[in-house]
């Protein structure tokens, strides 16, 4: 499948968060939180930047904050050189179009009461209108793409194994032709031989599609095999970022060596 068209410009990072902040308000007798704590980096178009750090330290936040799925309290986001904070209804709904996620959970982000068919059209059925013919031939071809059947089309989510679920997942966040994926913790609820087969899947993906990823995980091999460049986080905040090789080799902070120890 061809690669689709982009018009970002030649050396310009493909999403930018700037000093992002995202505070969420205290409950009773508490003190506020703040998942991310002023973060700020750049994804290049066509890499794979791992986000890794333990569970509760604010990835899953920060990726939801890139796609504005959540409002930051303050801060930048810029996808293409567009900035998202500032963005309409309207036009956020159209820039969505470019940037998609695949969720942690395969058993709970897949509605049960909707087909297969049902699952990875509605994008399409939402954003472009079209009859339910072409709504079907897209469906298979998606299948295709993510090493299904189209004769699953039919079936329900719990007709389907937790890969079986993640793949579906997959073809549903490729539906509109996205630039950019948020991928949460996409293969942490699965089997290691079935995780192995998903981050294999989203590389040749990658490929064929002109794929931007943000990785997000607590596990340091994945992120390692996967990824251009890692980014390690913890309490909010990023507290260093490199290429692969220098993370995994030569780190400089304390906790990136902590949990390259952990793995040992």
């Amino acid at each position: 499948m061809p690669t689709p068209p982009r018009d970002t410009l030649v050396g310009m990072a493909l999403v930018e968060a700037t000093n992002l902040i995202k505070q969420f308000e205290p409950t009773a007798g508490q003190a506020p939180v703040r998942a991310v704590d002023d973060v700020s980096f750049s994804i290049e178009p066509g890499e794979t930047l791992g986000l890794v750090g333990e569970s509760g330290c604010g990835k899953s936040t920060l990726g939801r904050l890139l796609l504005r799925l959540i409002e930051p309290t303050s801060g930048s986001v810029r996808y293409d050189g567009q900035e998202l904070t500032t963005l309409g209804a309207r036009a956020l709904r159209d820039t969505r179009r470019k940037m998609q996620i695949i969720f942690q959970d395969p058993f709970a982000s897949l509605d049960p009461r909707m087909t297969v068919a049902e699952i990875v059209s509605e994008p399409i059925a939402i954003h472009e209108h079209l009859g339910p013919a072409l709504l079907m031939q897209h469906a298979a071809e998606l299948m295709g793409m993510v090493g299904l059947d189209a004769s699953a089309l039919g079936r329900y989510p719990h007709e389907f194994s937790g890969g079986q679920r993640q793949r579906i997942g997959i073809a549903r966040a490729l539906a509109l032709r996205p630039h950019f994926i948020v991928a949460d913790e996409a293969v942490s609820a699965l089997d290691v031989s079935v995780a192995a087969q998903i981050v294999n899947l989203l590389q040749r993906l990658q490929k064929e599609m002109g794929l931007t990823y943000l990785f997000i995980s607590h596990s340091m091999p994945v992120v390692r095999y996967l990824s251009n460049r890692i980014a390690v986080m913890k309490a909010g905040k990023i507290v260093e970022i490199g290429d692969t090789e220098q993370i995994t080799t030569a780190p400089r902070h304390e906790y990136t060596k902590e949990l390259l120890k952990a793995v040992e």
